[in-house]
């Protein structure tokens, strides 16, 4: 599975990301960030146009070589300063209390202790720091979420660590944040994977 993971998921992540449907998710929740910013699982760096003046650097985030590698051609078209560094969630290379702005997009269903995740983006987010996402996850409906549970151990192994029943707003307040803004529905799509939570949050 070493070429599957390291080369072919990037790249199917990559294109899988490129929908048009989720340009409206990042022009909101990308477009919100301020300061000093941490994007957890930069990926290919689609986010970077969406990132306004009101940001001073943006500090990337992501395990993959691969994506980091797409990453880094991207950056030669934003204004901004970025900085990349391979890495996960679970251990974040930076200092207590130096990001105003954390960035998540279609990211939380993949980080694979997703509880230490929100300790380390706590952890380095400053006391009126923010927390902005769109995530996929845990539908509402009752025979949604029995496909979600029986198909995730599948998709996981397949998508390179995506859980299709993340119970996102749950995890993201057990987490030690406080949600300010959340809207939920679900996207064009098979409901089993459509399902956004996006929003803002802060470390309580």
């Amino acid at each position: 599975m070493g070429l599957y993971q390291n080369y072919i998921v990037p790249w199917l992540t990559h294109l899988s990301m490129r929908q048009a449907q989720l340009v409206p998710y990042r022009n909101r929740v990308v477009s919100g960030a301020t300061g000093q910013v941490l994007e957890i699982g930069i990926g290919s760096g689609l986010n970077l146009p969406f990132y306004s003046q009101s940001v001073t650097q943006i500090v990337g985030i992501d395990p993959s070589p691969k994506l980091l590698k797409m990453a880094h051609e991207a950056t030669t078209q934003s204004s901004l300063p970025v900085e990349l560094m391979e890495g996960t969630a679970e251990a974040i290379p930076i200092g207590n209390a130096n990001i105003d702005t954390v960035v998540t997009t279609w990211t939380m269903c993949s980080i694979p202790n997703l509880d230490r995740a929100l300790e380390e983006i706590r952890r380095v987010l400053r006391p009126n720091g923010r927390l902005l996402f769109v995530e996929h996850g845990l539908s509402p409906e009752p025979r949604v979420r029995w496909w979600q549970d029986r198909l995730t151990p599948v998709w996981t192994h397949l998508s390179g660590g995506c859980h299709l029943n993340r119970a996102i707003e749950e995890v993201i307040k057990r987490g030690g944040f406080s949600i300010e803004q959340l809207d939920k529905g679900y996207l064009r799509g098979p409901k089993i994977m459509t399902f956004m939570y996006e929003g803002r949050a802060r470390p309580r």
